[in-house]
């Protein structure tokens, strides 16, 4: 017999926090990964080693471990923004909320935090292709993290109602 708790024959859910930590985790890793093979394609101009040259120092940040340590960073900056959409927007249905999600996430990035990235250059001076790639990246990974949280959430609520009936 296993320690695990179950319900009927299935092992217990995992709770809604630690599914919208790893809603974050995966969305961050993935979409990170993506805006990488955006770059290395040359349908933008920024690398997610951007994230990397206000703090590390050297060329290493430019090659295959920067690399890899950036999306792993964007990957926990993608908790921190799945944590904020579930505080803020989970109760709303529909993906909508998602792509307004990620174009205000664009915004942040790319107009407000701009001069902490010295990689990026201002808005109007990146040519189209990276505007165009980024923003479609940054929606489509809103649309991931609002639409998987308000499905389980959504999905929680239904739960709660038939336990309660």
């Amino acid at each position: 017999m296993s320690n695990e708790q179950t319900i009927g024959n299935y092992p217990k859910p995992m709770s809604f926090p630690v599914m919208v930590f790893w809603t974050g985790l995966f969305g961050g890793l993935f979409w990170g990964t993506i805006g990488w093979l955006a770059s290395y394609l040359s349908f933008t101009e920024i690398r997610p080693t951007v994230i990397l040259e206000p703090w590390a120092l050297g060329d290493w940040k430019h090659e295959w471990l920067g690399t890899l340590i950036s999306i792993i960073l964007i990957g926990i900056c993608s908790v921190v923004a799945a944590f904020i959409y579930y505080a803020a927007l989970k109760k709303f249905t529909g993906f909508w909320f998602g792509l307004g999600y990620g174009l205000v996430l664009f915004a942040l990035v790319f107009i407000i935090l701009n001069p902490l990235f010295p990689g990026i250059k201002p808005f109007f001076d990146l040519n189209r292709d990276t505007i165009i790639t980024s923003i479609c990246i940054y929606i489509v990974y809103g649309i991931f993290i609002g639409y998987s949280i308000n499905y389980e959430y959504q999905n929680n609520k239904v739960q709660e109602k038939e336990e309660s009936a």
